[in-house]
């Protein structure tokens, strides 16, 4: 028989403590986290907490943020996963520094710091320039669609609201007269001093989703108002010469209201598919494919959304890029003509990829100089970088990180989970090309 190994007794005592230090290797990512968050300014974080002699004291903000910090660069994103993961694994452990916050307490830190995140994520893009990592030479600037923390299936179309707002509203006052008959039949019968008078369980039901359709149909509404207070907004700033005129405007039939999300949309996904989600929209430094500015809409589409993303990516690091390349969903004639007002390169597809440009009217010049460039061999050249700059980001987030749906509901509450994954997503690129602290 063959000699093997001698193995330890897993219950046996050690004769001294073992160091947190021995248990990793000096470049995993786990140190790398703990001394990337050492570095960033938490000022503001720490300055929301109320110091009080009183109660229980506050797990360390750093000790906190390391953990999701780390739970997202890892894929793991539910508070009670990284909970379990500070009990079974070295690196949470290690990280957590000998405290064990629950999943409550991990839960309660992320949503009560969102707003926090995005300043975060600016300070981390910033040590990333000082690391050398970005040039601001070519920006990428696109959008993906990820899930919402809700169904498609719990949203309902305005032309159905208004059919099952006037069918509960007859069935509640069908079933509210039998309780009133149903009443006069028990007053004569047991007396009017006895109970007699409760509401039937399915006239509940009825009133309850009939309240519920009412506020989605309330927020549906109030929401096609301000988009038609918008578009005359930016119809009187562009000197039309007859503004539309100021009226209610109505969803359409087919609008839908989310009643989980009410803040996500219907938006359609890879293979004709539709699911409720948001647009996560990044712009992506073309040297070591950093992402230099984040935010979520929305819009299924990209119109609208370039020239916000050049403005976040220049404040987040104080720097113009040479070139910017966006594909044929960030169009538009405005903002083109802006783009060369601010004397920025860029490089914007007309059309589809692989199908054929329709003709430019003349009333677009910008347009028609874009499509020209874009004919020129250099210009095909530069725009070709586009796919290969920001696309695998997106791809690392899907895939590496595993990041697929929001865990949290609302706008803001969504816009500041994709910083902190836009940050995670950072450190580890960080870590890959040997950023040391």
């Amino acid at each position: 028989m063959g000699k093997f190994r001698k193995q330890d007794d897993r219950r046996q005592g050690l004769l001294l403590p073992p160091s947190p230090s021995d248990w990793l290797p000096e470049n995993h990512l786990a140190w790398f986290v703990i001394e990337a968050v050492d570095q960033l300014d938490i000022a503001t974080l720490l300055n929301s907490y109320q110091m009080s002699v009183r109660g229980e004291q506050p797990y360390p903000p750093r000790v906190m943020l390391a953990l999701l910090i780390y739970g997202y660069c890892t894929g793991t994103f539910a508070s009670r996963k990284i909970a379990a993961q500070i009990e079974d694994s070295v690196a949470f452990r290690v990280i957590a520094a000998g405290l064990q916050p629950n999943h409550r307490t991990i839960a309660r830190f992320r949503e009560g710091h969102l707003d926090e995140f995005h300043r975060l994520f600016v300070q981390v893009v910033q040590l990333a320039r000082e690391a050398g990592l970005v040039k601001m030479g070519t920006v990428a600037i696109d959008g993906s669609k990820v899930k919402a923390n809700a169904s498609r299936h719990k949203a309902m179309s305005y032309d159905r609201m208004l059919v099952e707002e006037q069918k509960l509203r007859t069935e509640i006052r069908k079933l509210t007269q039998a309780a009133r008959d149903q009443d006069r039949i028990d007053d004569g019968t047991f007396g009017p001093d006895c109970r007699g008078d409760e509401l039937p369980e399915e006239l509940g039901r009825r009133t309850t989703r009939l309240a519920t359709i009412q506020a989605a149909k309330k927020r549906l509404e109030e929401r096609k108002a301000a988009e038609a207070a918008a578009k005359q907004a930016a119809a009187a700033k562009d000197g039309a010469d007859e503004p539309p005129k100021a009226e209610r405007v109505l969803p359409e039939p087919r609008d839908q209201q989310n009643f989980t999300d009410p803040d996500s949309r219907i938006m359609p996904t890879a293979g004709n598919g539709f699911d409720q989600g948001y647009n996560a929209q990044i712009a992506v430094d073309g040297k070591k494919q950093i992402i230099v500015a984040a935010t979520v809409c929305q819009s299924a589409g990209d119109y609208g959304q370039l020239l916000p993303m050049l403005d976040a990516a220049c404040r987040n690091t104080k720097a113009t890029p040479r070139y910017v390349l966006a594909d044929a969903g960030y169009k538009t004639e405005r903002d083109l003509q802006t783009l060369e007002e601010r004397g920025v390169d860029a490089y914007v597809a007309i059309g589809r990829e692989g199908k054929t440009t329709r003709h430019v009217s003349t009333r677009s010049p910008s347009t028609q100089a874009m499509q020209r460039k874009l004919a020129t061999k250099r210009g095909r050249a530069r725009y070709r970088r586009r796919k290969a700059i920001v696309e695998p980001v997106f791809g690392w987030v899907k895939r590496v990180l595993g990041f697929r749906a929001f865990s949290m509901r609302g706008l803001r509450k969504v816009a500041g989970e994709w910083s902190l994954v836009c940050l995670a997503l950072n450190l580890r690129r960080m870590l890959a090309h040997g950023v040391t602290w």
